[in-house]
């Protein structure tokens, strides 16, 4: 193993790493011969210093090999996944997946859970009595194959070497490095043997990249190493200058998912953004020729019923109920105190604080502050109105779930003054800003 003192030292003067000094890092970080403060130097000199297309691509090279790889030779299709950087109310994988799936493509989606503001689909998922997030490998497998798709969390044998960067990234202030970015995402995306890839990367108050220059680095480093590796992966730049759709909080996100796949009740920015990204991923792996035909073919799918049930397949083959799109408002858990927030002013709802909205669940619960905190899936938000709504005086503008008055008290203000009520109408921005490819 070549010396990590001499790898650190040559990244952090700026000079451009080889192949070998990085996979013999990544090897050393596996073996535990590396040190987590030197582990840590590695990820602040990347920081500062960046990576050129070569040096992204070995490290997410050498990230995804540190662990198994999946192989789906004996499925009759296309093998895909989809990532978001997480938002407010983002419960896309949910509907995605199975939509997808009931179109053709094989989805073993690798997710995560949330911190912070942001919620994380496993999380969601945990909300359903019985479903198992963390499955045998043959079992996952079974369900892709047998279903069409299986949404479950990371697990030890996928990208190793991501979850050690990943922790130490955490506590070390490099999370927002655009090549430990694009390692850490793709390494475990194709670990999970997929062939094709869609990003949906969010940018706005409520999003880890907050700034759209941002996002666009990131979404034009994810395209490239993709390419470089041989995986076809087009990206969107999506709006979170709001939440997306009625929902926040984990069950209440899972019945909102419910209803909008039977046909129930769908937000239309969040119907836009599954459709879209619905005839992406069907165009990158070759079911249909162009995205329109894609999202005709979604559209079909999801009228007609397929997409709820594959959805209540996953949710049943992985120890859910049965037939839980019939009987999902019973199984999951609601919090009881039903409170409301009112409009201050008359005007227009000229913006969202998102982030706020985000922190006002997980301060009482419904999210983590840290990592290890154990959520209640109980607690929930209901938006009432969207950017760019006319209300009233006293006008309904969130309904809170809670459990206790306490809690009510703790979110009100964070809720008020995330929302600036104007007499001049705001542009909303499209859901959807910019596609990458």
């Amino acid at each position: 193993m070549m010396m990590p003192y001499d790898i650190i030292r040559k990244k952090r003067d700026g000079k451009v790493l080889n192949k070998n000094e990085i996979s013999s890092f990544i090897s050393g970080v596996i073996e535990k011969d590396i040190s987590d403060a030197q582990i840590s130097a590695f990820c602040m000199s990347v920081y500062f210093n960046g990576m050129n297309l070569k040096e992204k691509t070995c490290l997410t090279k050498s990230m995804l090999n540190s662990g198994r790889v999946l192989n789906w030779n004996n499925l009759n299709g296309p093998v895909a996944d989809k990532h978001s950087t997480g938002g407010v109310g983002d419960k896309i994988s949910l509907i995605l997946a199975p939509l997808v799936a009931s179109c053709g493509l094989f989805i073993p989606m690798i997710a995560g859970r949330g911190l912070g503001h942001t919620g994380g689909t496993i999380d969601k998922l945990e909300s359903i009595p019985g479903y198992n997030t963390a499955p045998e490998e043959t079992k996952f497998k079974n369900v892709v194959s047998g279903v069409g798709c299986a949404i479950v969390g990371q697990t030890n044998s996928l990208a190793p070497a991501d979850k050690i960067f990943y922790a130490i990234r955490d506590v070390t202030a490099t999370i927002e490095s655009v090549p430990l970015i694009t390692a850490s995402i793709l390494s475990k995306k194709i670990a999970a043997g997929i062939s094709g890839l869609v990003m949906d990367i969010k940018t706005g108050n409520g999003a880890f990249a907050r700034k759209k220059s941002f996002a666009k680095q990131i979404a034009g480093s994810i395209v490239a190493v993709s390419k470089s590796l041989g995986v076809r992966t087009s990206t969107l730049i999506t709006d979170m200058n709001q939440p997306l759709g009625f929902a926040i909080g984990n069950s209440f996100e899972v019945k909102e998912a419910v209803e909008f796949l039977i046909g129930e009740k769908r937000d239309k920015r969040l119907y836009e953004l599954v459709i879209e990204l619905a005839g992406d991923m069907l165009l990158n792996n070759g079911i249909t020729d162009t995205t329109d035909l894609g999202k005709d073919l979604a559209k079909e799918k999801l009228s007609g019923g397929y997409a709820a049930e594959c959805f209540n397949k996953m949710i049943g083959a992985l120890g859910g109920p049965k037939y839980f799109i019939k009987t999902y408002s019973d199984d999951l858990s609601f919090a009881g105190l039903k409170k409301v927030i009112k409009a201050k002013d008359t005007g227009y709802i000229y913006s969202v604080d998102t982030l706020l909205v985000g922190q006002a669940l997980a301060l009482v619960g419904g999210g983590r502050k840290k990592r290890g905190d154990k959520i209640d899936h109980s607690l929930g938000f209901i938006v009432n109105v969207s950017v760019g709504d006319w209300v009233e005086k006293g006008q309904n503008i969130l309904t809170a779930y809670l459990k206790t008055e306490n809690q009510f008290i703790e979110i009100k203000n964070y809720i008020e003054k995330a929302y600036t009520i104007s007499s001049k109408k705001p542009s909303v921005s499209p859901v959807i800003i910019e596609k990458i490819k």
